[in-house]
């Protein structure tokens, strides 16, 4: 008798790590596949800049320097190593406030602002920005989760055993956590 319920009692150990480990490696999957939609977006931003910033051109020579910076910071974009996501969501960052730069350009260029090309590449930009914030909450949301479980008993115990490491959130920065100031 003794055999069997301590023989029950190992099964349901065994069961219970097993389960255990395979949600942990489902998390981790899930912060996997979550960043990757960030990285999906950004690359569609990517080859979307160039198309942008050659129509703008034509109507707003003497603004090379804001097209010079936004091209730059695409190339520094693509040149990070996929490893590195804090230093790509840095550089994404200042690419959305450059790309704002250069949506407010339209007004002052009527004929850039009615150009059909122009409306589709901003609206296509727009549309994938708001992707990349929607993205971005899903990776956090995935890494949260994922990280509870490695701080949740019984769980950390197995997670500690098979080298599981903690995933870092995507967070704000400072400089646009600050309230814009309005005038009128």
């Amino acid at each position: 008798m003794i055999g069997i319920t301590l023989g029950i009692i190992i099964v349901i150990f065994l069961i219970s790590y097993i389960a255990i480990y395979n949600n942990l490696v489902k998390a981790r999957m899930w912060v996997k596949e979550a960043w990757s939609q960030i990285d999906v977006q950004l690359k569609r931003r990517n080859d979307l800049i160039p198309n942008l910033v050659e129509t703008v051109k034509g109507y707003a020579k003497h603004e090379q320097e804001t097209f010079e910076k936004v091209i730059q910071m695409r190339n520094q974009l693509t040149q990070v190593p996929t490893e590195n996501r804090e230093e790509q969501m840095q550089i994404s960052n200042q690419l959305s406030d450059t790309l704002k730069t250069i949506f407010a350009l339209s007004e002052s260029y009527p004929d850039l602002k009615a150009n059909q090309n122009f409306i589709q590449l901003q609206e296509e930009l727009t549309s994938t920005e708001n992707k990349i914030a929607y993205a971005r909450q899903l990776y956090n949301s995935s890494v949260a989760t994922f990280n509870i479980k490695l701080q949740s008993f019984p769980s950390n115990i197995v997670a500690n055993m098979h080298g599981f490491k903690s995933e870092a959130l995507l967070e704000t920065p400072v400089e646009e956590k600050n309230v814009p100031k309005v005038s009128f």
